[in-house]
């Protein structure tokens, strides 16, 4: 399982539900790499996508302790609900997609993690754990600084040299 995300400089994920910067490379990155595999989100994460509508041409999974259950996606209740659905998938073709309480709850059974760095402070109220300062995380490959739509961004992915079984 992989974790993917836009991180700004003080790893900031995200303002009052919703992405800080729009930035076409990253939207292009998320959408080309997550097509055709499975997402998991928290419930508040599915409510911020346009329509409260999951992403399509994706198996979406949702945990929502309190959440109804739907036609376009899987809601899931409880943890173990969601590994037991997590399981019934490749692992390669998982991504955690958010919010931060699921980042955190998922972080420590994910292979890897696609991080998006924005050179930018966004003015986050959600943060992701600093993969720079954690020693069970590696950065494996960056690519050379870009910039798009204003803002500079090196696409990232940390390796997870602890990750836990599910």
């Amino acid at each position: 399982m992989k974790a993917i995300l836009h991180a700004d400089k003080e790893w900031g994920i995200g303002k009052n539900n919703s992405l800080m910067f729009k930035i076409p490379a990253d939207m292009k990155f998320f959408r080309e790499t997550t097509t055709g595999n499975v997402v998991v989100m928290g419930s508040n994460t599915l409510k911020s996508f346009p329509g409260g509508k999951p992403l399509k041409d994706r198996l979406n999974i949702v945990l929502s302790p309190q959440g109804d259950d739907r036609d376009d996606c899987i809601v899931v209740r409880s943890l173990d609900e969601l590994f037991a659905e997590i399981k019934k998938h490749d692992p390669d073709r998982v991504f955690v997609v958010g919010g931060q309480m699921m980042y955190k709850t998922l972080l420590p059974y994910c292979d890897e993690v696609l991080v998006t760095k924005v050179d930018a402070v966004g003015g986050a109220d959600a943060f992701f754990e600093n993969l720079d300062k954690d020693e069970n995380f590696e950065l494996k490959s960056e690519s050379l600084p870009e910039i798009t739509n204003g803002y500079t961004v090196k696409f990232c992915v940390y390796k997870n040299k602890n990750r836990l079984k599910m």
